[in-house]
């Protein structure tokens, strides 16, 4: 072995008939400057993902702030819209349908028709709109109405959040890419 070897010393490396392996005993390929690479991402060496963390934080940071906003947003809409423990929860089905009619706005004026700066589509996708619309509490909802002997409103709920969503989202997204077209936006 030679001295500035990366592999000498490794604890992570145990010895296969003279081959190196890493502990999971599978073979890590090298990077295309011979780095060995890591087995949590076999396509970027070590300095590799150094640097894009780096890069990365600026993305980081507009998604953290439009997700604050976003669940800011959507923490209002219930706090003034409650809905009694057994009943329809309108609040949680109106953020998640109107947050998918705006993704579809979004998606396509920012991917198919403007030039919008990079970190725009984080802010307001990723980040705001995945902070204003909620999953989970969709699904802690239609459990709590499960639960409450509410199967009925709990599988409106659940059917109807579903077909809305999927339907704002399409109506939307087309509606907004013809805007588009018959004002000769067009594609970038």
């Amino acid at each position: 072995m030679h001295a500035d070897d990366p592999h000498e010393d490794d604890p992570h490396e145990v010895r296969r008939e003279g081959s190196r392996f890493p502990s999971s005993a599978s073979p890590a390929p090298p990077s295309h400057d011979g780095e060995r690479l890591l087995p949590t991402d076999m396509d970027v060496a070590a300095r590799d993902r150094r640097s894009s963390v780096l890069a990365l934080l600026p993305t980081v940071a507009v998604v953290a702030l439009g997700g604050a906003l976003g669940a800011t947003a959507r923490y209002a809409v219930e706090h003034h819209w409650r809905a009694a423990p057994d009943g329809f929860p309108w609040a949680t089905f109106t953020v998640n349908v109107v947050g998918c009619a705006v993704m579809g706005i979004v998606v396509v004026l920012l991917m198919e028709v403007w030039q919008a700066p990079p970190l725009v589509r984080p802010f307001l996708a990723t980040g705001f709109l995945g902070g204003f619309t909620t999953l989970s509490t969709y699904a802690a909802d239609t459990e709590r109405l499960a639960r409450l002997d509410r199967a009925g409103i709990a599988l409106a709920y659940y059917a109807g959040t579903l077909c809305a969503a999927l339907a704002a989202v399409a109506l939307t997204s087309a509606l907004t890419r013809r805007f588009a077209l018959a004002r000769g936006a067009g594609a970038r």
